[in-house]
């Protein structure tokens, strides 16, 4: 599934954008490709396997996990901001770290709160939130323009957060409905699906199919991550945790050098002011 975020006709018009700070040549994230779904899922599906790993195996606990994960991440993302464009070998890291964080923090408040999983739907508000305050100064939610400090710094934030319902979202599936892992998986795959398909065929506004589909891709890794690292007894293919986030750190290796050498997700400046049917 290949979105095209660029400006979108019912939320801005091409050259008003209200500039925030001096402008990037380059774009600070990555075209959306096939490529880019595919490593998405995969960083989430290594950040579920890898968080479990720590938590269980190390012993870290769920709370030395979160500063642990929230340390790195802060690193990645003060080199991220510090680029002056997008690199893959920094962007995806954070992406993952990322995705690792919002899950915990959904899991600390369910876990060592106690907070029912209905009652973290409030993940969605502050996403809400986020896309307004982003709109409201920025007069784009485009991410083929995330080219000033204030604009990266509310996408990353809403990046969070999408993380953080995904996996409420994927919990409160897995906890009322209990379809088991790859009928689950299948599920939030059929949804992406129509997503795709209202945004093809229906002319679904290209900037809000792509949120969506950024939220349920979420709980789709993490159900494909749990199917293949959780044991045959509890209905998965008994991979183990360190298996499967191995194969797919691979994974997601090859595609990242692959981008880097041939860099064929980058944001000309030229397209980046484009619209896109």
């Amino acid at each position: 599934m290949a979105y095209e975020t660029s400006e979108d006709p019912v939320l801005e018009e091409v050259g008003q954008a209200a500039p925030s700070r001096q402008r990037l040549r380059w774009n600070k994230v990555p075209e959306v490709t096939v490529c880019f779904w595919v490593i998405k899922v995969l960083c989430t599906t290594v950040g579920e396997t890898a968080a479990g790993l720590l938590n269980e195996k190390a012993g870290l606990g769920l709370t030395g996990v979160s500063l642990l994960m929230s340390a790195l991440l802060t690193v990645v993302l003060v080199v991220q901001f510090r680029t002056k464009g997008y690199r893959p070998g920094v962007y995806w890291p954070a992406v993952a770290l990322i995705s690792v964080v919002g899950s915990l923090v959904s899991d600390n408040l369910t876990d060592n709160r106690g907070v029912p999983l209905e009652t973290t739907t409030v993940f969605a508000i502050a996403l809400l939130i986020v896309f307004a305050l982003w709109y409201r100064t920025e007069r784009t939610l485009s991410i083929h323009h995330i080219d000033t400090t204030r604009r990266e710094a509310y996408y990353w934030l809403a990046v969070l957060f999408t993380f953080a319902l995904g996996t409420s979202a994927g919990d409160l599936v897995a906890e009322e409905i209990d379809l088991g892992y790859w009928v689950s998986a299948v599920l939030f795959a059929a949804a992406i699906a129509a997503i795709a398909l209202a945004w093809f065929s229906l002319d679904l506004s290209a900037v809000l199919s792509f949120w969506i589909a950024y939220i349920l891709t979420r709980p789709l890794g993490a159900f494909v991550g749990d199917y293949l690292s959780q044991p045959t007894g509890d209905g998965g293919l008994g991979l183990g945790t360190v298996v499967t986030s191995v194969l797919f750190l691979a994974v997601i290796l090859g595609l990242v050098v692959y981008l880097s050498v041939t860099r064929k997700d980058i944001t000309a400046p030229e397209k980046a002011g484009t619209l896109v049917a």
